[in-house]
């Protein structure tokens, strides 16, 4: 006798990562079952996920292993400050508190995910081992290469890629104390690609040291990184000393708003990338709440859940937001790469709340063109000219972007309660497509897991004493960023 079908879940989310876990979390109070299905039992994240502290939900704060408030940039010879604490999240903590957050509510199935087929008001899902999972919303939240449906990339995919080491070092390859967000000083001299060192002071002798291309059509290789990041190490007389964990990160950049029909895709599987900073984690752990509730609302109302949770996450001025970003994307792509420390420089001598507000995953099209007009205001000559020719290439989406800019101030295109800004990690690797990789180590089939699990706090890299309460020093940096008390 074939065993009994499996019962019919509300929600069936399709990915093991933070951006799935979240919405599982936020679905639980709304009384749904839920039923993650991925390849492995729960599991904590290998990459790194940093973010602007201030883009955190207050929860996900307590989950920081580390702060800076030492948080710089390099575009030349002198460090731009730019005076906002980041913190570094601890994965184990991370998923702890997200698996506590989904209670009784979620169902853990290991499983490979294979398609979804609808029949009437709900759909199956199938797995690669013949499995049938019945559900009545079906969302697509596992990764850079969904399960589903594939993101749409104009132009092809255009990718950040890193590689970066966790070591020790006789010689600090950075600030004691810092946080570098950016370094593009070359030391190691010119060469190809532009790319610049990230990097974060874990205490003592260990450091986290990442080289990264922002964004690139085709994209550096992990040898050619690897190389770069060891000669930067050597031209600045900082050797690695000892090598604990390394990283490779290799994901897209510039997804378009997926189409609304068809099962939800959430996280990067949704396009959900910022298209700038390649930050996603902070944005899906503060949108879950509202695609939840529209998705619990929909179905209560017998309404189409899929619809309503597509509508809560890209509203057109959202969808308008995102052809701006794509115009600043191919902007960069269209920058040779000697133009990028000035590009930035005086990116970050803009007043921060407009380029806070550039990186946030929440700024309307209107803000966001301004940004961009004072910004190419501000650049000298050799920069402009090809970012002119970039926005003649795309002169629809440009003159959107002109009239936006001529509009007043409005408020965020996707309002969130509670939630400051700005997506998760400078590194989120996953897969790269075919068509725009240049060596066999960005294949977009490879999955990338290699990466750091967290660190702990100490005195020399945030300020705090060993006992010191992580949560109470959160609350003091809130207070000096002017939020008030939790």
């Amino acid at each position: 006798m074939p065993p009994a079908p499996p019962p019919v879940t509300d929600v069936l989310l399709i990915g093991g990562g933070p951006a799935a876990l979240a919405l599982a979390a936020a679905l639980a109070p709304q009384g749904l079952s839920v039923r993650v299905v991925a390849p492995h039992p729960p599991r904590t994240p290998a990459p790194t996920y940093g973010a602007w502290l201030d883009d955190l939900p207050a929860w996900a704060q307590g989950c920081a292993a580390q702060v800076w408030s030492d948080v710089r940039v390099y575009t030349g010879p002198a460090p731009t400050p730019l005076l906002r604490p980041y913190g570094l999240l601890d994965n184990a903590r991370l998923l702890r508190a997200l698996l506590d957050r989904t209670g009784d509510a979620l169902t853990w199935t290991v499983g490979q995910v294979r398609g979804a087929q609808r029949e009437g008001d709900a759909w199956t899902v199938h797995g690669a081992g013949g499995e049938h999972w019945p559900a009545r919303v079906v969302v697509d939240a596992s990764g850079h290469a969904p399960a589903l449906r594939r993101p749409q990339h104009p132009g092809g995919a255009a990718l950040q890629t890193a590689y970066g080491v966790v070591g020790r070092f006789a010689r600090p390859p950075c600030a004691p104390g810092s946080m570098v967000w950016m370094d593009y000083r070359t030391p190691h001299g010119p060469e190809g690609d532009a790319t610049f060192l990230y990097a974060m002071h874990l205490g003592g002798d260990r450091y986290f040291v990442e080289e990264t291309s922002l964004i690139a059509r085709p994209a550096p290789s992990r040898a050619w990184l690897r190389a770069r990041l060891a000669a930067r190490l050597a031209a600045q007389g900082t050797p690695l000393a000892h090598t604990e964990t390394e990283e490779w990160v290799a994901f897209p950049m510039n997804a378009a708003a997926p189409a609304p029909s068809g099962p939800l895709a959430y996280g990067a599987a949704g396009g959900l990338v910022h298209p700038i900073s390649g930050f996603q984690v902070a944005g899906a752990l503060n949108m879950a709440p509202q695609v939840a509730g529209a998705l619990a609302g929909a179905l209560r109302a017998g309404a189409d859940p899929h619809a309503a949770g597509w509508a809560a996450l890209w509203s057109p001025e959202r969808r308008a937001a995102r052809a701006v970003h794509l115009l600043g994307v191919q902007a960069l792509l269209n920058l040779p790469p000697q133009a990028l420390p000035a590009f930035f420089g005086a990116f970050f001598a803009l007043p921060p709340a407009q380029w806070r507000a550039f990186l946030a995953p929440d700024t309307p099209a209107g803000p966001l063109a301004r940004t961009m007009l004072r910004l190419f205001a501000a650049l000298p000559g050799r920069v402009r000219l090809p970012l002119a020719r970039a926005a003649l290439a795309q002169p629809g989406t440009s003159v959107q972007a002109l009239a936006a800019s001529l509009k007043g101030p409005s408020g965020p295109s996707h309002p969130q309660a509670g939630w400051a800004r700005h997506p998760g990690p400078m590194t989120n690797p996953d897969h790269a497509d075919h068509t725009i990789r240049r060596h066999e180590d960005t294949d977009q089939h490879e999955v990338i897991e290699d990466g750091m699990q967290g660190a702990t706090g100490s005195t020399d890299a945030n300020g705090l004493d060993q006992g010191a309460d992580l949560a109470e020093k959160v609350r003091e940096l809130r207070e000096n960023l002017g939020g008030g008390p939790e």
